[in-house]
Order: C-alpha cells, then sequence, then structure tokens
C-alpha cells in the first residue's frame, strides 16, 4: 500500500521556524515514533533539548541518536508510563540531567479499543492509565520545574472525544478527559503564567494508523474512502502538520494562546460533510 505522507525534513536545521526555543528543555512522552517522534524533530530543527519518555528503550534512542547525528541534543528515559512511580522518577532524572524544565507535550497513548459492549472493568482502568493518567501525572510532577521557567504545556488528543468512534470506550473517555485537563489546568496555572493547550487529531497518517488499516480487508479502498471525507485537499494530515502547530504552541510566538483545543484536522470535524463530494 502506498504510503500517503510521511515526515522527512532534509534540511533539518535550516528548515525552521525561529521560535527562539534554543536550549529550552520539552519533555515529550511518546517521542519515539510517530506524532511524537514528529514533535521532536521539530523541536531539534529549533534549537530545543527534546527528552523522550517511553516503554521501549531501543526506539528511544534510536530517536535521540537521529537528531544527534544531525548536530542537535537531548536524551532518552526509559520508563513506563502506566506505572506512577516511573512518571515521577522520570521527570526527576530529567531535572537530575538539565536542572529545568520548560515545556512539557504529552502524547504517548493507543487506541486499544475498550469498548462497551465487549470491554470490562480491568481493559476500561488500564486504558485509562495508558492514555490519559500519565498526562496528570507528568504534568503534575513537572509543575514546579514548569512555575520557574514559566513554561508550556500541549496535549495532544483526538477527534474521538467529540466525534465519537464506536468500540473504543476507554480511549474516547481518556480523550474528553485530555480536553477538559487542557481547560481545568489553563485556569489553574495562569497564575504561574502557564500556557496550556491541546492539539486535536483526526485522521493523520502515523505509522500506528497504517498498521490498523493494513488490518482491513481491502486498505487501499478504505484509505481512499477516508481521505475523501477530509475536507481540505482530501488527504490525511501529516506528522509535521501536527508537530509544527505543537511546537509553535510551546513557543513565545503562541504567548497569549492557553485553554484552547486546536483541530489539525483539514476540517474533518467541524466542516461540512457534504464537502467530500466538492
Amino acid at each position: 500500500m502506498a504510503t500517503p505522507n510521511v515526515f522527512i525534513n532534509s534540511d533539518f536545521f535550516t528548515n525552521h521556524m525561529d521560535l527562539q526555543l534554543q536550549h529550552k528543555v520539552i519533555v515529550v512522552s511518546g517521542g519515539a515514533k510517530g506524532i511524537g517522534n514528529g514533535i521532536v524533530n521539530v523541536l531539534a530543527t529549533e534549537g530545543a533539548i527534546p527528552v523522550i519518555i517511553g516503554r521501549d528503550r531501543q526506539d528511544n534512542e534510536a530517536a535521540i541518536a537521529h537528531i544527534t547525528s544531525l548536530g542537535a541534543s537531548g536524551i532518552a528515559i526509559t520508563a513506563e508510563l502506566t506505572d506512577p512511580t516511573a512518571c515521577e522518577q522520570a521527570i526527576k532524572t530529567v531535572l537530575n540531567a538539565y536542572g529545568r524544565i520548560d515545556g512539557l507535550v504529552n502524547n504517548a497513548g493507543l487506541n486499544d479499543g475498550v469498548s462497551l459492549e465487549n470491554g470490562n472493568y480491568e481493559g476500561f482502568i488500564t486504558s485509562l492509565h495508558r492514555n490519559v493518567v500519565h498526562y496528570y501525572l507528568l504534568a503534575h510532577y513537572a509543575l514546579p520545574a514548569l512555575k520557574i521557567s514559566q513554561g508550556a504545556i500541549v496535549n495532544i488528543s483526538s477527534k474521538t472525544a467529540e466525534t465519537g468512534q464506536g468500540g473504543t470506550s476507554a480511549y474516547a473517555a481518556s480523550n474528553g478527559a485530555r480536553n477538559a485537563l487542557t481547560r481545568e489546568w489553563a485556569v489553574e496555572l495562569l497564575k504561574y503564567n502557564i500556557r496550556v493547550n491541546a492539539v486535536i487529531v483526526a485522521e493523520c497518517w502515523t505509522p500506528q494508523y497504517e498498521s490498523w488499516i493494513k488490518t482491513l480487508p481491502d486498505p487501499e479502498a478504505k484509505l481512499n474512502e477516508i481521505t475523501q471525507r477530509i475536507p481540505l485537499q482530501h488527504r490525511m494530515t501529516t506528522i509535521e502538520e501536527i508537530a509544527n502547530t505543537t511546537v509553535f504552541l510551546l513557543s513565545a510566538k503562541s504567548s497569549h494562546t492557553t485553554g484552547q483545543l486546536i483541530h489539525v484536522d483539514g476540517g474533518y470535524v467541524h466542516l461540512d460533510r457534504s464537502l467530500a463530494n466538492a
């Protein structure tokens, strides 16, 4: 199956937005693959210091090796984010390494298909830990450092909280919580000049998405059906497009933006579905 789009940045350091993020320490959960890795790459092009937190040591180290081979810097911390103690220790490791945190991107998660009809209590609670509890924990443990830096938080979220999908109650609930926490934290942290926003993802071509669509009887036909429903240009959103918006929200260039749920989705969620035939 042809790949609709990929994150490719051959210019690396020359292709940047000059967002004044040089030497800023930005924590990215799940930063080794997919959207998280796209965010790490854009941060590196902007001269920031990305810190990847994720469960797979090999993937983490490969992602850091890529940016360091091109002259950027960063570290990877292997941690199982469903473990609250591991979340706390990961943030301590960041602070031991750099002494500061300037931004947090909560990104790690998985659409794991825990449904109402066929799911159960254990699966539902496990999914909440996989998809939203660590958002709270990483922000909680990073908060003292973010107060000092007057940094920013960006929560990556999904359209499932607004549109539903069917068969994925726990993931939809987690994303509803991500959106609610974005607004709640924006209010609570106003007094510290910490901005909190969310980037809402709809149909974005990631390795996880590609793996899912390949499980279907006719992947090409399904992909064409989906892209025809995306109003702007009838194509999937790219990882780089999600990453660019996320990194902008971390920067001082978005200095008066907080509490926003920003949809980077080609109009998928909010524009009229009749546009699919336009």
